[in-house]
């Protein structure tokens, strides 16, 4: 039989919605694209780690003598499993190796061989299935970060004096930065990284437009005219576009050299706007100029009158000055000769290795400004620098548009891939330094690649980017949904992003781009608002890391519903008129009404059917995962949908899960795609379950059984009872039976917050809107004594406690029992290794793990060593060092692990020896039977056929070409691995079939190796911990948390309040039928907040209970009111949950009718029992002597400020005193007091509070001497 799953009834009106695709696609993709493991070596493309690889190799020495080359990179597999490594508090990481040659272009090493070597480059944390990565022993997520993308910007601003000025912006991939703006006398500035500012006349002449003449003639500004007398008469009046020069050559000796230098001098003539007149010609004529150039008549010249400005405030006149003017600029000296000026701007923007603007920035770049430059050329081009300056001037004459900086087409997404390359980029740059001064410094020694590299430096770089950056958090994971919403979350935040003090109000603001790509609804509350979002349900991330959503195209008023979605970023969107999902449609497709409200950029045009282009795919294609999740959100205020969906993301799981009655549909989807569930991996049946594994035997075809090297059955192991970052509890249950049929997908157990395969946040409660006795003012809730006694919302809580046995200067520490001064009482629980028992059952004080210290003033002398030898240790010469529980803690014991080194002495290595060699020949014999059984398959496959040249990765001819495959000679074959898996026959089926079977053969080949390292590294090492800690002990404690007066739960609306009290059941008001409700809301917590979406949900969740149905009502797509009355009557309940209630108490009817039914509610993290707390005595600070504040230093309450004002208003002056001294800092007073309630004396008077000694301190330290008098 097939096994069960929760039906939904749903009320979706909008037809063919497609398929959402993998939520976590965001995470999982982009670290697949980076490392391109999947792919083979020869089919990788540029992009990810492969690409970062080519950017920084090949690498050579100062002198081009020595070439080291790269040619692939592979990764073994990892040495722990991921549970292993939070264990044992590791990171889950391969080891990345990079195949590289180092060969010797100087004839006059003809001895230097070329070498090539797999070079171990350090271990590289690796993405879990799951999408988080484990650094040190904690699951943490990067977040992708959504910044401003490289390309060209233009803005606007405004003077102090009113004057607009207009700015374009370049921002590259790499490199320097550089502005054009104008000011306010209508001058262009060319700015380069921010600080130092020339005319971009100046940047024209270093760019080689060197005279006026060229830089007019690029903006078409003047005309030319031959200088001859009579010629010049036609042009009188009119004005000169460029200075008229005289030059002449002067000839001087160089007092260094003695040589003779002519030098080219010049002097103004006529200055630029000059008006020609008579004169002038012979001055004109003077100067030997061939030509002259005037302003042209038409009146285009008055929008170019920056350029006209602008030159005349340049200082240069010729493309050296310019350069030299620019150098001196940047470096604030001098430039040593010509060719270092010169190159200066080349290194800036127009060289590979400095400047980039990436593809992404060259495709923004041609988009915006109308170029057809290549894309692989990604520095800067003359014609850019002309183009762009040419827009600011349409912009300043109002003919163009400034951009927009906060549409989604001029910021993109950094996912997880693209910052890991960039981290690579600047380790692998860091290691080519290295590489490049140790190949200088071995000259004429044999080295090998080996010898060049040292593989700590791209490590140090990677790991303190998962340690460190901002974007890599640890992860939130109190349930599946806050998994899921943190791994597809965005940030504007972190490196190269903004910053929460810098953020305007527009960056925040939601923006009609958003649309279907952002979640308008999910940001957090706080300083962070709007800078962290979450990216939409159907929103996908493309190639350029711009974020694209889907529509269904229209024509001619007809969606074409068969064709797949089309995705559009924001940038395609632009211009087209786009209607809602939900509009009328006739079977056909085509639209049903005659006119339509469209979306079309930030408007909403009422238009014909003809003029649509898209549609959207689905009403809820506007929100993320969390706001999909709320039942009629389109009921609900916007303030308060969003706390509801951060809410949900809070939710405990539960002991014991229940679907919501009223879902929207997606909780299967989100289930699934957390991958916190197992899912069958094919069509099968269930051959073994207990509460530990389920055995599940696929149906297979003989080839894929001809290619694999797996049996038929697959075994998955159920999680049990384990620890969250938060320390919620993971506990799996199977939920299908042996016999059972499977078919792909399906999943196979429930449990962490899911329940048949649906997310499952929190319970189903009968509720009742009215208040009760005033318990429920201001947002209290009152439950019934049943939801505590049936453990409805009862949930697990685990702590883990760790202590580490570390080697002290005094010797080393030890687990033990044997603790001294403890009671044999408090030891009763340890077991040899000072471990408490599984099981014990913990209250606070008492002893988890037990551990003794050594401790003495000195080192012990030799003697004293060997008479402890001899007699063991006394007493009095350790400490007690142990675990104690917290004053909060009480629980069970349900696991502990101790972990410890391998000690080193000669019995051991011995030992140590024959077990490795022992491994070695197991293993032996494992490889054996894998390559025997490999070329059983092989022979199968090919036996007979005709070889095609089969060679190995390093073009060595393994198989003759025309050779019949005989088994001889497929066993004389050394190393499968590293065959090609091009061409072994003709037939091509039979060609893939060997490729896939190597390469199942290299993934096992690799597994038995893993696993050989790792057993022998156990053996040899033991367990592998952080440097200098000897042994880790890790004691489990779960706590039961049943529901108390003070916790928080909360609906799915928003709706949060504390439970106030916990009501005998007999005492809860009931309905006509008797039977009573277990939660009272007050009704006052609606009408203000607007949040009727859970009145909705009430009454519907009322009707499923009856009717026994579960509900799917989409968000925007959801059951209408005349649905929902419906389905009451049909249940035979009251419509609008309109019901009278009974006094439990009385058993009189309540007045008026209250509105009842069955709502979602769920037990939020913010437990009282992590939250209490008391205190008489306890810690105080060092300084000031005031008790510490917080739960977690056992701080004392603060009595601030206001509170001092209130008991002076009540003149409760003795009341004040005692609390700001005895209470607090007066150290001397505090003895005292104790002192006098012991003997039941009069309470001293105060003295002087620290506070007040600190002060004089530091009035002493301004010099002020203070003396106090009596």
């Amino acid at each position: 039989m097939l096994a069960k799953q929760t039906e939904r009834l749903s009320f979706s009106s909008v037809k063919n919605k497609p398929a959402y695709p993998d939520f976590l696609d965001l995470q999982i993709k982009s670290f697949q694209d980076f490392f391109q493991l999947e792919t083979k070596s020869e089919a990788r493309g540029n992009e990810g780690l492969y690409n970062t690889f080519l950017e920084n190799f090949p690498i050579t020495d100062t002198r081009n003598q020595f070439v080291l080359e790269f040619l692939d990179y592979f990764v073994d597999p990892p040495r722990y499993s991921i549970q292993e490594c939070i264990e044992r508090g590791l990171t889950y990481s391969v080891p990345l190796k990079a195949r590289l040659k180092l060969y010797c272009t100087d004839p006059e090493h003809e001895d230097f061989e070329t070498i090539v070597q797999d070079v171990y480059l350090g271990t590289i944390p690796y993405m879990t299935p799951s999408g988080t990565f484990c650094i040190n022993g904690a699951e943490r997520v990067v977040v992708s970060q959504l910044h401003r993308s490289p390309g060209v910007f233009f803005g606007q601003s405004f003077h102090a004096n009113g004057t607009k000025l207009y700015s374009a912006r370049v921002i590259p991939f790499k490199g320097s930065w550089i502005e054009f703006a104008t000011d306010i006398n209508s001058v262009m500035y060319a700015y380069i990284d921010r600080k130092k500012k020339l005319p971009v006349t100046t940047l024209f002449r270093a760019i080689g437009f060197e005279r006026d003449k060229d830089i007019l003639e690029i903006f078409d500004l003047a005309e030319e005219v031959k200088v001859s007398k009579t010629g010049l008469k036609k042009y009188l009046g009119r004005k000169l576009a460029a200075r008229v020069l005289n030059t002449w050559y002067e000839d001087f000796v160089d007092e260094d050299t003695g040589e003779v230098v002519s030098i080219e001098r010049n002097e103004i003539v006529l200055d630029r706007d000059t008006e020609l007149e008579k004169d002038h010609i012979e001055e004109i004529l003077e100067t030997g100029s061939k030509t002259i150039l005037l302003h042209k008549e038409d009146n285009q010249t008055g929008d170019y009158a920056i350029i006209h400005n602008t030159l005349q405030k340049d200082p240069t006149n010729s493309e050296k000055e310019a350069v030299e003017h620019i150098y001196r600029q940047l470096r604030n000296a001098e430039p040593p000769d010509e060719e270092t000026a010169r190159g200066i701007i080349d290194k800036l923007f127009f060289s590979d290795q400095r400047y980039s603007l990436g593809e992404v920035g060259r495709y923004r770049m041609n988009k915006k400004l109308g170029l057809e430059v290549e894309m692989d050329k990604q520095v800067l081009t003359k014609l850019d620098i002309i183009t762009i300056v040419k827009y600011l001037i349409e912009l300043i004459n109002s003919k163009a548009e400034i951009d927009d900086i906060d549409h989604l087409s001029n910021r993109r997404v950094r996912t997880v891939g693209e910052q890991l390359s960039q981290q690579f980029g600047v380790g692998l740059a860091r290691m080519a330094r290295t590489i490049r001064e140790r190949m200088n410094v071995r000259d004429n020694e044999v080295f090998t690649p080996i010898d060049l590299i040292n593989a700590k430096t791209l490590s140090s770089v990677i790991n303190s980017f998962f340690g460190t950056n901002q974007l890599s958090q640890f992860m939130d994971q109190t349930n599946p949904l806050a998994e899921i919403t943190h791994k597809r979350r965005l940030s504007a935040l972190g490196p190269g992003g903004l910053s929460r003090e810098r953020a305007g109000f527009e960056v925040r603001d939601v923006h009609y781009t958003h649309y279907g790509r952002l979640c308008p609804i999910e940001t957090p509350e706080g300083p962070n608002i709007g800078l962290i979002s979450s990216l939409s349900v159907y929103a996908k991330v493309n190639g350029m890391g711009f974020i694209e959503t889907p529509y269904r195209s229209v024509t001619d008023g007809k969606i074409n519903i068969s064709e797949e979605p089309i995705y559009l970023s924001a940038e395609e969107e632009e211009g087209k008129k786009i209607a809602q999902a939900n509009i009328p449609l006739k079977d056909d497709g085509t639209i049903n009404t005659d006119r339509v409200i469209a979306r079309m950029e930030g408007d909403f045009p009422v238009v014909d059917p003809n003029e649509i282009h898209y549609t959207d795919v689905a009403p809820n294609q506007i929100s993320s995962i969390s706001a999909s999740l709320i039942p009629f959100l389109e009921h609900d205020d916007a303030n308060r949908a969003l706390m509801g969906s951060n809410m949900m993301r809070q939710a405990v799981p539960l002991l014991r899960t229940d679907s919501p009655i009223v879902g929207t549909g997606l909780e299967r989807q989100v289930a699934t795609d957390s991958r916190v569930l197992i899912n069958a991996e094919g069509e099968g049946e269930v051959e073994y379950v207990d509460a530990n594994k389920i055995v599940i035997k696929y149906d297979r075809t003989d080839e894929a059984r001809m290619v694999s090297f797996d049996d038929d059955s697959k075994s998955y192991n159920l999680i049990k009872f384990r620890k969250t970052n938060q320390g919620s509890c993971i506990n799996l249950k199977p939920i299908v039976s042996v016999g059972d049929r499977v078919t792909k997908g399906q999943v196979l157990c429930q449990g962490y917050a899911t329940e048949e395969g649906e997310l499952a946040l929190g319970r189903n409660m009968k509720v009742a809107f009215m208040p009760w006795k005033g318990y429920n003012f201001e947002d209290a809730i009152v439950i019934s004594e049943k939801v505590v006694r049936d453990d409805i919302f009862t949930s697990i809580h685990i702590d883990e406690y760790s202590l580490e046995v570390r080697d002290t200067k005094l010797g080393n520490e030890e687990l033990t029992n044997d603790i001294p001064n403890v009671s044999e009482e408090a030891t009763k629980d340890l077991d040899e290794h000072g471990m408490i028992r599984v099981g014990a059952e913990v209250k606070p004080g008492d002893i988890l793990i037990g551990k003794i210290t050594p401790k003495g003033e000195s080192d012990p002398t030799p003697e004293e060593k060997l008479l402890r030898a001899i007699f063991g240790d006394k007493a009095g010469d350790v400490k007690d060092a142990s675990l104690k529980a917290s004053p909060s803690l009480s629980g069970v014991v349900i696991n502990k692990k101790l972990f410890a080194r391998a000690i080193k002495d000669k019995r051991k290595r011995a030992q140590d020896k024959e077990d490795v060699a022992a491994l070695e020949k197991k293993y032996d014999a494992k490889f054996a039977n894998l390559k025997a059984e490999l070329i059983e398959k092989l022979f199968a496959i090919i036996g007979g056929k005709t070889a095609q040249g089969v060679q190995n990765d390093l073009g060595e001819e393994v198989m003759p070409k025309g050779k019949k495959y005989t088994l001889k000679m497929l066993n004389a074959v050394d190393d499968y691995a590293h065959l090609t898996t091009g061409t072994w026959t003709t037939d091509d089926h039979l060609n893939e079939l060997v490729a896939d079977l190597l390469h199942n053969y290299k993934i096992k080949e690799n597994d038995l190796q893993g696993n050989l390292r790792r057993e022998k590294f156990t053996i040899s090492v033991g367990d592998e911990l952080p440097s200098g800690i000897l042994k880790l002990a890790k004691v489990y404690i779960a706590k039961k948390r049943k529901l108390k007066v003070g916790d928080k739960m909360a609906g799915r609306h928003g709706n949060k309040g504390i439970v106030a009290r916990i009501v005998r059941q007999e005492d809860m008001p009931f309905l006509e039928d008797g039977t009573p409700v277990d939660i009272v809301l007050n009704p006052l917590g609606v009408p203000s907040r607007m949040n009727i979406g859970q009145i909705y949900e009430t009454v519907l969740g009322w009707a499923g209970q009856k009717n026994g149905k579960k509900y799917a009502t989409p968000i925007f797509d959801g059951a209408t009111i005349e649905e929902i009355n419906d389905l009451t009557d049909k249940a035979g309940i009251p419509r609008y949950g309109h019901t009278y209630l009974y006094d439990g108490g009385t058993g009189e009817r309540f007045d008026q009718r209250a509105t009842v039914g069955v709502i979602y509610m769920l037990k939020l993290g913010h437990m009282i029992d992590d939250k209490m707390h008391a205190r008489s005595i306890g810690p105080y600070s060092l300084i000031t002597q005031q008790p510490l504040g917080g739960k977690a230093q056992f701080g004392g309450q603060r009595f601030g400020e206001m509170e001092v004002w209130a008991l002076e208003a009540y003149g409760a002056s003795s009341t004040l005193r005692e609390i700001l001294t005895v209470k607090s800092d007066d150290v001397i007073g505090r003895a005292k007091t104790y002192e006098a309630i012991v003997k039941g004396e009069p309470m001293p008077e105060p003295g002087l509070p620290e506070s007040f000694n600190v002060l004089m301190h530091e009035l002493k330290g301004l010099g002020l001497d203070i003396k106090l008098e009596e």
